[in-house]
């Protein structure tokens, strides 16, 4: 099968196309992804191809490489994860003793800033 990259791919148009590592590009329709896959520019990525009218076509694809994303790149170290998470579960705790009282913790907005700048790490 040959191999390439992902040269771009549009989810809201439902295609893009792949540049093989034989310098032939290839059309590469959305129904040719496997279910859940998301795909950016420079992936590396197997397939099949056939040729159309239009030209070669990708049949099937899966990825080979994933790029890594510049949020994976730039997150917190898991050492320097741990004291702030410790901070975090107790503010929360305190948080859930004032909500047993009937209210409202104050700063529940940077609560909830702290929580997805930490969901944000643990995602990338």
């Amino acid at each position: 099968m040959p191999t390439g990259k992902v040269k771009f791919f549009d989810e809201s148009k439902g295609f893009g196309f792949v540049a093989g590592d034989d310098g032939v590009e290839a059309y590469l329709p959305s129904s040719a992804l496997p279910l859940g896959t998301k795909l950016r520019a420079g992936m590396r990525v197997e397939y099949g191809l056939a040729e159309t009218r239009r030209g070669p076509q990708v049949l099937s694809l899966s990825v080979i490489q994933k790029v890594e994303s510049l949020a994976r790149k730039n997150r917190r170290s898991p050492e320097d994860l741990v004291p702030l998470i410790e901070d975090l579960i107790k503010i929360l705790d305190n948080s859930s003793t004032q909500l047993r009282r009937g209210r409202y913790p104050e700063g529940g907005s940077r609560i909830a800033q702290a929580l997805r700048t930490l969901a944000d790490d643990f995602d990338a």
